[in-house]
């Protein structure tokens, strides 16, 4: 059992095409964009995943590539400022922690080039999957001996073999678009962010306070198709129609963002990760949704024990691997319905806890 195939080419899936080279393994990724996605929110590792990126070697890089926030404030919805902090963000927490924030896409890209002589298909995805029997829109068919499905919270591979997305999702009524816009607030690795009652958000300066990152949140339930982007923007000005503070300026940019992207905030809950030669990574198999603030540390250690665990013994490998992380899944999906409960926030003592409540294994 040497050839396997990733579908997804965000974080989970080139972390674990790195993990699966590692052990010996021939990898194959194929990716619906037509190269690296751009954009996406600040994220963060934490934990565990700093450990799982020090044994890639990445340590250092990872660091160089951090967001380096120096605080943040927060204001109403006249845009009067009610508190400011030097200790803590909003988008990261703690600052005097080991945590690591840094922009998706930054990440996306170090661990890409961190995988030497994996295949990428890129402008392409699976059509339908008969035991190693995999189709494409594109690419011809081929026979892989593993599958994993790391596309993300509408996953293609869990809807082909698991079965209709509705099975699994639990949209917590909370949606957030995220974009990239010139600085346009002058912010010095600082960010700003309002409290409203329907609507709200806020920006952040990213890379050197060369661009912001703007984020835009509402409540309830959206019906448009997740890939229909002019429908979502045409959404989102019209719930921050006359909404005030920056957000007429923040809307133009809107428009222009070629990274547009705007989901509902939700949750992945399923009973098994695997059927058969195909096994979920990261948010396809258990999306915490980002109230978790641990989706990219997640995909992370998911990535690091599932290759591990192929490597030891492909016959129990998806049974271990499920052994092994689902308790940490659900702790950290628990804790983010408990910071939904409390708004939004989380209580700094329960988050430390539940991130560092798995131990990393070390594998060969």
């Amino acid at each position: 059992m040497k050839n396997v195939l990733i579908s997804g080419a965000s974080i989970g899936g080139p972390a674990l095409a790195y993990w699966l080279r590692h052990h010996g393994f021939e990898v194959t990724v194929v990716e619906r964009a037509r190269g690296l996605r751009p954009g996406g929110q600040a994220i963060d590792v934490r934990g565990p995943a700093l450990e799982v990126v020090e044994r890639m070697g990445l340590g250092d890089r990872l660091r160089s590539l951090g967001t380096n926030m120096r605080g943040m404030n927060v204001v109403d919805a006249d845009g009067t400022e009610l508190f400011r902090s030097t200790t803590h963000t909003l988008s990261g927490g703690d600052l005097s922690s080991p945590d690591v924030e840094l922009l998706r896409d930054d990440l996306a890209q170090l661990l890409f080039d961190a995988a030497d002589g994996v295949e990428h298909l890129f402008d392409d995805t699976i059509t339908s999957i008969d035991g190693t029997r995999v189709t494409f829109e594109n690419a011809a068919p081929r026979d892989f001996d593993v599958i994993v499905g790391a596309d993300g919270l509408h996953s293609n591979v869990r809807r082909l073999v698991f079965g209709p997305e509705s099975e699994f999702i639990t949209d917590l009524g909370m949606n957030l678009a995220v974009f990239t816009a010139p600085n346009f607030l002058e912010l010095d690795h600082w960010q700003t962010f309002q409290q409203g009652v329907v609507v709200g958000g806020g920006v952040m300066s990213a890379r050197s306070n060369t661009e912001c990152r703007v984020y835009m949140g509402f409540h309830g339930e959206v019906t448009l198709d997740h890939r229909d982007v002019e429908g979502r923007r045409r959404l989102l000005a019209e719930k921050f129609e006359g909404a005030g503070w920056i957000w007429p300026v923040a809307l133009k940019h809107m428009w222009e963002a070629p990274d547009f992207h705007m989901d509902s905030m939700s949750q992945i809950r399923m009973d098994s990760w695997s059927r058969g030669n195909v096994v979920l990574l990261g948010d396809a198999g258990y999306c915490g949704s980002p109230l978790s603030g641990q989706g990219t540390s997640l995909a992370l250690v998911g990535a690091y024990v599932l290759a591990a665990e192929l490597a030891k013994d492909p016959s129990t490998a998806f049974a271990r691997y499920e052994e092994l992380l689902r308790p940490y899944v659900i702790a950290n999906q628990d804790m983010a319905l408990r910071n939904l409960e409390r708004g939004g926030a989380h209580d700094d003592e329960d988050f430390a806890a539940v991130v560092n409540s798995f131990s990393l294994p070390v594998y060969r």
